[in-house]
């Protein structure tokens, strides 16, 4: 049977959850995902899980946050004064925000805390410091390029 190797488009339908049960994403009742191994289009941990698969074979995997996210960096918590905010808009811990870096670039934060007169932004992956758990089938391998010999 063909396994999985570096350069293979696969198909994969997945369930991921943290390590403590909680999903927070899975493939179940959409197209599987598909990608090219080795391509840098997953995370490093996702790579490797599906290397060695066969078509139809199921399993579980354990990735460590240095394989996945990363850690979380604290110079990616942002201290922004409570006056920028809109008088308006009624603000709360757990509450995503895009923002612009000023080069015209958007990126993802979440308040994760309000003081008197400063919010605190965290502007990590949602994932980043986190452990996590993947169950794994394989649906297709698409090889790169099969060799038939006559």
């Amino acid at each position: 049977m063909q396994q999985v190797k570096k350069g293979d488009k696969v198909k994969v339908h997945y369930h991921g959850r943290l390590t403590n049960g909680e999903t927070f994403d899975k493939s179940e009742g959409r197209e599987p995902l598909e990608f090219e191994v080795g391509s840098g289009n997953v995370i490093k941990g996702f790579d490797d899980g599906v290397t060695g698969m066969t078509v139809g074979e199921k399993k579980t995997i354990n990735i460590p946050h240095l394989e996945a996210y990363g850690p979380k960096n604290e110079d990616m918590i942002i201290e922004m004064p409570k006056d920028r905010f809109p008088k308006d808009m009624e603000i709360e811990v757990g509450m995503p925000l895009a923002m612009n870096d000023g080069q015209g670039q958007q990126f993802q934060v979440v308040i994760t805390e309000i003081k008197d007169d400063i919010v605190l932004l965290d502007a990590n992956h949602p994932l980043a410091g986190e452990d996590l758990v993947f169950d794994l089938e394989l649906v297709a391998i698409d090889a790169k390029s099969l060799i038939i010999m006559p």
